[in-house]
């Protein structure tokens, strides 16, 4: 099956795919009489969906969530990308610092969201924080690796033109390094919104989460399925504008030239 074919296909399968969990889930239901308290009908979730989002305040509650989570991600970019690049350029350093990062990734996050709270209280500040130290690790850890791949011919080839370390962390190590800059975020995005998600769930007063706990001690259970789906198409709608970079950063990789020849 050609390239182009088998991308044609999933158009058609992944529709199909979705329908029959949908069907699942109804017969389910059905088959078994599941209390509505423990697993809604999907129309009944379909319907308190639209019912949410025509609620006053909805559009708050995911800026909210939406605001939190980018921050997050943005301070995670930063942060993971200017120590991974230190890192991969000066040797020691990494040596020296890897085991306290590896560390501080070990430690299960869930168990410092009360400490982040406790810290810098319920306000967006922990949210922001937990979702950064979520996201940080992936993008550290491709930003080195970027880095530290690029060939050693490469780097003898911009010193013998003189290049400045300016010049060469422009023209070599910064776009060869981007293709695995770019799979640490979109890794890290997504991490990004469950962490401002945990965060609202365990210590917030507004978002996506706390709306998510408010249902829950509502018994409201189609409301709070229509939440997720709401969390769910955010993430996901993140997640495709991350993925689309590739298309403007970094179009000459391999990965972006064969998804266009199999559009063709």
């Amino acid at each position: 099956m050609s390239l182009a074919r088998s991308r044609h296909v999933t158009w058609v399968t992944t529709p199909l795919l979705t329908l029959a969990f949908f069907a699942l889930w109804k017969g389910y239901v059905s088959a078994f009489d599941v209390s509505p308290f423990i697993l809604p009908p999907p129309e009944r979730v379909f319907f308190a969906l639209i019912e949410l989002l025509q609620e006053d305040g909805i559009g708050d509650e995911i800026l909210v969530t939406l605001t939190e989570t980018l921050l997050g991600f943005g301070i995670a970019i930063l942060v993971g990308v200017g120590l991974g690049v230190v890192l991969g350029k000066v040797a020691w350093l990494e040596r020296t610092l890897n085991p306290f990062v590896v560390a501080t990734q070990v430690v299960p996050k869930i168990a410092l969201v009360p400490l982040f709270i406790l810290w810098f209280g319920f306000g967006i500040a922990s949210k922001v924080i937990i979702s950064a130290v979520l996201a940080f690790f992936p993008i550290l850890t491709n930003t080195l690796a970027g880095i530290k791949s690029i060939d050693r011919s490469h780097h003898d080839v911009m010193t013998s033109l003189n290049a400045s370390r300016w010049d060469k962390f422009r023209n070599l190590e910064l776009p060869s390094s981007l293709p695995y800059i770019l799979t640490g975020m979109e890794v890290g995005i997504v991490l990004a919104t469950i962490g401002a998600v945990v965060g609202e769930y365990l210590g917030g007063s507004s978002g996506l989460g706390h709306l998510a706990v408010e249902t829950l001690a509502a018994f409201e259970v189609d409301k709070l399925f229509a939440v997720i789906v709401l969390l769910t198409l955010m993430g996901f709608l993140l997640y495709v504008a991350v993925l689309g970079l590739r298309r403007v950063l970094v179009p000459w990789h391999e990965s972006v030239q064969r998804d266009a020849s199999e559009q063709i």
